[in-house]
């Protein structure tokens, strides 16, 4: 994802729709309101196209992972046979095509665990989006209903600057309302924050768990040598089973 696409959406994300609405409020109009709406939408149809992309990235990396790890399982078999046959010339040739598989299987390991990791970050920002635009459209409608009461009912909506201020204004039908919106964008903000708690904990455990692989890898190189590179490829098919 483009970086200047990935801090538009974060921006978004984060965006504080007390704020938004205390605007409107502010102006005795919904428009500011709609901007955040038009924004959100055009970003959301981005996001998706280049999440569509970097799916189809992942699935194409992993299919390469797997082609490349079921032909370097065959030629690890038929190395055994050549030794046990007593052909050591086919068998050196065959192990150092081997070494070539598993060298090229383990960089596509590399790419797609990548770029999943890249994916399902999208995925996240993708249904964090679409729950902001859900409840700003949501609060659009009440607050151009909330505006039109207070017109009706002749209070001077452009002085009051926040749905706090509008909750005071003395009339319980506004004040309900305004309370009824402050509450529906309290718990957005809480959905949001939950969210990204979550995101943050999954995303320091990869790291936690990549930096264990990196240090078991290191390991196998110095005690195993040479024979490290099957040891690996092993783990890594393991790891492919259990995706």
């Amino acid at each position: 994802m483009a970086p200047s696409l990935f801090e538009k959406i974060n921006t978004l994300i984060s965006a504080n729709l007390h704020g938004i609405v205390d605007r409107a409020l502010e102006n005795n109009s919904v428009q500011v309101m709609d901007e955040y709406i038009r924004q959100v939408e055009r970003n959301l149809e981005a996001l998706e196209d280049s999440a569509a992309t970097v799916g189809g990235t992942v699935k194409t990396l992993k299919r390469k992972y797997e082609e490349f790890a079921s032909q370097a399982e065959k030629l690890d078999r038929d190395i055994d046979t050549l030794i046990v046959k007593g052909k050591d010339d086919l068998a050196a040739a065959a192990q150092a095509e081997l070494n070539t598989k598993q060298q090229l299987s383990q960089e596509y390991y590399t790419q797609w665990q990548d770029q999943e990791g890249q994916y399902q970050k999208m995925l996240d920002m993708r249904l964090k989006l679409e729950s902001r635009l859900t409840t700003i459209k949501q609060e659009r409608e009440h607050l151009r209903s909330l505006i039109e009461l207070a017109e009706a009912k002749k209070v001077t909506v452009k002085t009051v600057k926040s749905l706090d201020a509008l909750a005071n204004v003395g009339d319980a039908e506004i004040s309900s309302l305004s309370d009824s919106i402050r509450q529906r964008l309290d718990q957005e903000d809480a959905r949001l924050d939950m969210a990204t708690k979550n995101l943050s904990e999954q995303v320091e455990e990869a790291v936690r768990g990549s930096e264990v692989e990196r240090q078991l890898d290191e390991r196998r190189r110095r005690l195993l040598g040479a024979s490290g590179g099957g040891a690996e490829q092993s783990s890594q098919g393991g790891q492919s089973s259990s995706s």
